[in-house]
């Protein structure tokens, strides 16, 4: 099953910090996750002037509790940087996927 999970920063003065102090084991539980298969494609959000304000993870578990678990361990989940997050059901458009479907 496919997800868009979709979390938002704090706004407090000090998110901006927490979110740069979690980055490094975010990106390393993203880059075996990615490495399992189950993280397909993953953005930062960036605000007007360019500043990281959030984050889009499109991701591939067998169960919605599966995608909980990771929630439960993510750093940006632990050290309170994601302040809301959103999570659907979606499905990659064939266009998209390695090596793309015939259509």
């Amino acid at each position: 099953m496919q997800f868009i999970v979709s979390a938002w920063d704090g706004t407090d003065s000090m998110a901006l910090e927490r979110r740069l102090a979690a980055r490094p084991a975010h990106l390393e539980l993203g880059r075996r996750l990615r490495a399992a298969g189950s993280h397909l494609y993953g953005v930062a959000l960036l605000d007007e002037s360019g500043r990281m304000v959030g984050s889009v993870i499109i991701a591939e578990y067998a169960s919605r509790a599966e995608l909980d678990a990771w929630l439960a361990e993510e750093p940006y989940v632990t050290e309170k940087v994601w302040e809301k997050v959103d999570v659907r059901a979606c499905r990659v458009g064939p266009s998209f996927v390695d090596p793309p479907a015939a259509v």
